[in-house]
């Protein structure tokens, strides 16, 4: 397998000057940042949403499966559409796009409004992260290309540390549409930030809509996406249900609850940080090595349950895990899909908001069936050796092609 992925197909501009690089992916984990806050604060205030639009608590939750499934539909559609345009422009234009559907989710007078911003907010998420991940990698050595993209996903992570705590606080002091609010200046800095310092990169003048949409027909862009789709889904049956999991089983008072959602962002940063390295170091074993670590890992959160303590450690090592293998999976979607390099980036972010619903959906199930709180994550687990089956007929495919060549 390969290492670092060929992430251009067109001729490469002059890789610029170092600093120039780093602000201009600084800007962009900027966007990342933002988007990651506004993807994760409607669940911190999803009662003050629900009261302020007079709707209930599990019809508001269909807020955050509208913001997903935008994300679902937008990421291959503009990622298709958007193929030929400049790279920076499209970045400004999808940020615009979030700050327009944020701005809709903070002023909208009823539910109904509200679940069409959501969907709105979530359209550009996917195809942005595509865009800025090729930006990103277009500025750097080919030797430093995971660590490129992974600099800009670590906004993501950095957004459930910092970001949806105080965007949450801020809408529980203010009323819950000053916490979109935020996003909304968020996204609007990012757009200001992105004009200033990210060089001009052409896009893929050749693209056409068929032939970014054909990639969806490469058996292994498919094997990747069920694979991330598939063995990426524990991490969401743990994170769904990880309240009653310390509450319940192991004996924490509510109050532990933020504590271990800080240590799980924290892993998420570390997970992030190291996924980059280990991409351009050997990115298909590193891609093994961390879905097989994530199983393990989901293991021991089972196990471990039964002690405050020891749960953190297993949560901490979940997300590390989880992240590395969200970063490896961006890389080798990249990788795998040719010419429609867009594309792949931005099929990721559906892959894992599907991952979220599969993996909370699956959650739900056992603890209804009476097997407890511990069950997700064993659910995690047997998810996570499912994935390994997708992953391992890529590595056969793989084999074949270049027998064949």
């Amino acid at each position: 397998m390969s290492a670092a992925p060929a992430v251009e197909t067109t001729p490469a501009p002059t890789v610029p000057a170092p600093r120039t690089a780093v602000l201009a992916i600084g800007a962009l984990a900027v966007g990342a940042f933002a988007i990651g806050t506004t993807e994760f604060v409607t669940m911190g205030l999803l009662p003050d949403i629900a009261a302020g639009v007079d709707a209930s608590i599990p019809s508001a939750g269909h807020l955050i499966s509208a913001y997903a499934l935008g994300v679902v539909v937008g990421a291959p559609v503009i990622a298709a559409l958007g193929a030929r345009l400049p790279r920076r422009g499209l970045a400004v234009g999808l940020m615009a796009a979030f700050v327009a559907g944020n701005a809709l989710s903070a002023l909208a007078p009823g539910y109904g409004t509200l679940l069409l911003a959501r969907f709105v907010a979530g359209l550009p998420h996917g195809a942005f992260f595509g865009v800025a991940s090729l930006i990103a990698a277009s500025l750097v050595p080919d030797r430093l290309r995971g660590r490129a993209v992974s600099s800009v996903m670590l906004g993501l992570a950095v957004a459930n540390v910092a970001g949806v705590p105080a965007a949450t606080w801020l809408g529980q002091a203010m009323g819950w549409r000053s916490a979109y609010w935020a996003v909304v200046l968020l996204g609007a800095l990012t757009v200001l930030a992105v004009l200033l310092v990210v060089p001009a990169v052409p896009g893929r003048a050749e693209a056409t809509i068929r032939s970014e949409l054909g990639a969806l027909r490469r058996p292994q862009v498919v094997l990747t996406l069920l694979f991330g789709v598939v063995g990426f889904g524990g991490m969401f049956a743990l994170y769904s249900y990880i309240a009653p999991l310390l509450t319940d089983v192991a004996g924490a008072s509510a109050g532990f609850v933020p504590v271990a959602l800080l240590v799980f962002g924290v892993g998420m940063i570390v997970g992030t940080a190291l996924g980059g390295r280990l991409a351009d170091r050997a990115l298909f074993p590193s891609l093994l090595g961390a879905v097989v670590a994530l199983g393990v890992f989901l293991l021991a959160v089972a196990l471990l349950a039964g002690s405050a303590g020891a749960l953190l450690v297993a949560v901490f090592l979940t997300a590390a895990a989880s992240s590395v293998l969200a970063v490896c999976l961006q890389l080798r979607l990249m990788e795998v899909a040719g010419d429609a390099q867009m594309l792949g980036a931005a099929l990721n972010h559906s892959a894992l908001n599907l991952a979220n619903a599969l993996g909370a959906w699956l959650g739900g199930l056992v603890i209804a069936a009476g097997f407890g709180y511990r069950a997700p994550s064993l659910v995690g687990t047997g998810l996570a050796v499912l994935g390994l089956g997708f992953l391992a007929a890529s590595a056969v495919l793989r084999r074949r092609e270049l027998a064949a060549i």
